[in-house]
């Protein structure tokens, strides 16, 4: 059931934004090597937006990378497009937008908080670009957390999904999950007992998070029900009461190298799409990008 804001302003949701999102770190790694001067005008950074009317900066801190470039962070990004996008493909691109632009909203929000609580302690010269260089506490409010509130959504949605540790080890989505909230609680109080210096990573942590407290806890009933009539209506969209498990499909007429075995999707109906065969299924089984991580292991 679709509420009334969504009935209001689902038109205007980005679709594919995991993609977009991709697109922006490329942007941000484009400017970090032909231009790294110009990250510093980039940041979150209240004073300068408030002083100096650099409003850019409430929409430039999204295109700023994770820190370093090689083979595993390409691994890393590729993780998140696919966990995001299977996320969207559930939720539906509205719920999925709100999910992620509301960890910005709130990681924005943190910043201007901490920002008035520096003032009122004299410390807002660490937010002063031209005063200490680069300021210092507009480096904690990055995308790091938000990102990873989008594991933790996956992880709740998705409990019994595997992926390969390390490229060899299979383990449940949920058990990873568990383990990267342990690091985040581990970490929100290793800040806090470091004093005043690192309470922007305190802030950052609670603010990036919020929208997965928030989010899930009042949405689990209806992510249970989409995530069901979602696989129904892809493994057989004309056939209501069919099995959600994979099943084989009758060869096409069109001879086609990837074909998903849940939903039936190629290369020639989805040409967008990427298809991966499973090492856990006991057969020559192929799936979307959809149904990769989702899908019921054949035995």
């Amino acid at each position: 059931m679709k509420s009334r804001f969504e009935d209001r302003f689902g038109k205007y949701a980005i679709k594919n934004l995991s993609l977009v999102m991709i697109i922006c770190y490329a942007i941000g790694y484009m400017i970090q090597l032909l231009a790294p001067a110009l990250l510093k005008y980039m940041y979150l950074n209240p004073y300068e937006i408030i002083h100096h009317f650099q409003i850019w900066r409430l929409f430039s801190w999204i295109l700023v990378p994770p820190d370093g470039f090689d083979f595993f962070t390409l691994i890393i990004l590729y993780f998140y497009y696919s966990i995001g996008t299977s996320l969207e493909v559930v939720w539906g691109t509205y719920r999925y937008n709100v999910y992620l632009f509301s960890g910005y909203f709130f990681t924005i929000l943190g910043a201007f908080i901490f920002y008035g609580v520096s003032c009122i302690n004299g410390t807002d010269i660490f937010w002063d670009a031209s005063a200490v260089g680069v300021a210092v506490y507009s480096l904690m409010f990055t995308t790091h957390y938000v990102n990873m509130s989008i594991f933790l959504a996956y992880a709740a949605t998705f409990p019994d999904a595997q992926v390969l540790l390390l490229f060899l080890i299979p383990i449940r989505v949920k058990y990873l999950g568990i383990i990267y909230g342990a690091i985040i609680v581990y970490s929100f109080f290793e800040y806090a007992k470091a004093g005043n210096a690192y309470l922007p990573l305190c802030i950052t942590i609670v603010a990036s998070l919020l929208n997965f407290v928030i989010f899930f806890f009042t949405s689990r009933k209806y992510l249970t029900n989409r995530i069901v009539r979602t696989v129904r209506k892809r493994v057989a969209p004309n056939n209501p009461g069919a099995s959600a498990s994979p099943v084989m499909r009758p060869k096409s007429e069109t001879i086609t190298r990837h074909k998903c075995a849940i939903c039936g999707a190629t290369e020639i109906t989805n040409p967008d799409y990427q298809f991966r065969f499973c090492s856990k299924c006991n057969g020559n089984y192929e799936y979307c990008e959809n149904h990769i991580f989702t899908h019921k292991h054949i035995e």
